[in-house]
């Protein structure tokens, strides 16, 4: 089980850094700290957005719409932040 249990733990704990890394850099963007007209921070966000949005989409899509404020980013947090913390140890009998 623990062959299972690590990978998981670490690609969720992967998951979970770049979901972090896209929400900050989102708040320093709207925030006008980062520009989009650098070369090196499009690639960057473009790269977190094109990573992030099979799991953003599905949300987007049960969600209401709130259009100024994009909820899909928390929903998916808590999502990853559950399984890791709470419902893989409990699958998996560490808990």
């Amino acid at each position: 089980m623990l062959a299972i249990y690590g990978p998981l733990q670490l690609i969720l704990g992967i998951v979970y850094f770049v979901m972090i890394a896209h929400i900050i850099m989102s708040w320093l963007i709207n925030f006008q700290v980062l520009n989009l007209h650098q070369p090196l921070v499009m690639q960057i966000w473009q790269g977190l957005n094109r990573l992030l949005e099979p799991m953003y989409g599905p949300i987007r899509r049960i969600l209401p719409d709130t259009r100024p404020m994009d909820l899909a980013p928390l929903v998916a947090l808590i999502i990853v932040i559950s399984l890791r913390t709470y419902i893989l140890p409990v699958i998996f009998g560490f808990a």
